[in-house]
């Protein structure tokens, strides 16, 4: 795949809220259509070999604290 498009989904997956986040309280009877799409982005990312939970990190690394000082 593109290293722009990965790049992209990475930057997009930042900003999506966690999918504990959405739930039918907050979203109505919609919210499996909201967590679709997540669930894509998750596995592009998962596909170029990045663990969806730290793409924030990688993102951001200047505000993601640093675990081995």
């Amino acid at each position: 795949m593109d290293k722009y498009i990965v790049s992209a989904l990475k930057i997009a997956f930042t900003y999506m809220p966690r999918s504990i986040e959405i739930t039918k309280f907050e979203y109505g009877d919609s919210y499996q259509n909201v967590l679709q799409p997540m669930q894509a982005v998750k596995e592009i990312v998962l596909i170029d070999t990045v663990d969806p939970d730290e793409v924030y990190g990688e993102i951001n690394s200047q505000s993601t604290a640093n675990s081995t000082d």
